[in-house]
């Protein structure tokens, strides 16, 4: 995990440091090509080292997790907020209409059956792909900030052992930090005008939200997905485990190069049941899950590749968005 934390960050730091350092000013194709392997870089930190960390799976050393953990702070999102809306909404709650904040869009997009139908609805298997980019660059400016207030409403910063002021001026420091070098240091030192640094900066975000998009809602937003709500006593009809099954699916099993770009989160069945595992033991783990589902007639949903589950999830978009 070491070595391939440290490749990660090559990944996305190279391509800043030629940025910042005005060498790819020689050539705007370079410019740009260089801010979209950042945004490669961003997506798979964040999938393989900060998501990992966060969950404690990263290591043992609970200095060593909190440490990577906290490369979430330095990608433009806050590491609290994170383990708030998925450690505990996600992870417990998974396609629960309310309580999962991976099925919530606003009114643009329809994630569940549950959910209210608008005519824009239609075409949401359209115009979807280019929300889902939209989406980080919402994360990194308006989300947190939204969702630290709520968290803070509900009770569930409290968790946290850390008081909202103190949050909210962690949140806004590593906002600053973020932009400030993402941003302004490009903008005052890569000798390109500011509207390309600013088109650059668009770029990276938006190919790192539909690509962490993409990852998630394959494993959630599809046709498998059962989509239960608690009844009139508050209660799940199954347990968690088996809900874990009824609402996630794997895809790319035998992709070696795609469990590794993504941090294994294309064994999503195997980290929602065991999210306390490191990704590198998923491959290995699988079998086993699969075994012991078929064995009690449970559900193992897999897709035999990224492509294939893409048109699963386009095809559920159309879907949710006609009835």
């Amino acid at each position: 995990m070491y070595i391939k934390t440290a490749a990660l960050l090559c990944i996305y730091f190279v391509p800043y440091a030629l940025i910042v350092s005005g060498l790819a000013s020689v050539n705007i194709v370079l410019f740009y090509a260089l801010w979209l392997v950042m945004g490669i870089g961003l997506a798979s930190l964040g999938m393989s080292v900060m998501h990992d960390s966060n969950h404690e799976a990263y290591s043992d050393n609970n200095f060593v997790n909190t440490l990577f953990g906290g490369t979430l702070n330095i990608l433009g999102g806050y590491s609290r907020n994170w383990r708030m809306q998925h450690n505990i909404l996600h992870h417990t709650y998974t396609n629960v209409d309310g309580l999962d904040e991976d099925i919530e869009a606003g009114i643009l997009l329809r994630m569940s059956p549950n959910k209210k139908r608008y005519a824009i609805h239609r075409y949401q298997h359209w115009y979807a792909w280019l929300l889902y980019g939209i989406m980080n660059i919402y994360w990194v400016t308006v989300k947190d900030y939204k969702g630290l207030i709520k968290y803070h409403k509900t009770g569930l910063l409290k968790k946290e052992k850390v008081s909202f002021g103190r949050a909210l001026a962690e949140l806004t420091f590593y906002k600053l930090i973020f932009f400030g070098y993402v941003v302004v240091l490009p903008l005052l030192f890569s000798g390109m005008a500011w509207q390309h640094v600013i088109i650059g900066f668009v770029l990276m975000q938006m190919l790192a939200g539909l690509v962490l998009a993409c990852v998630f809602q394959l494993a959630h937003v599809m046709h498998t997905s059962d989509y239960a709500e608690p009844d009139e006593m508050n209660k799940m009809e199954n347990s968690w485990a088996i809900h874990q099954l009824l609402n996630t699916a794997n895809f790319s099993p035998r992709s070696t190069i795609m469990s590794w770009f993504i941090g294994g989160l294309n064994y999503q069945i195997e980290h929602h049941l065991f999210p306390h595992i490191c990704h590198i033991h998923y491959p290995q783990l699988s079998k086993i899950v699969a075994q012991t589902a078929q064995e009690h007639n449970l559900p193992y949903n897999v897709q035999p590749n990224f492509v294939a589950a893409l048109q699963v999830h386009a095809r559920m978009l159309r879907d949710l968005g006609k009835k």
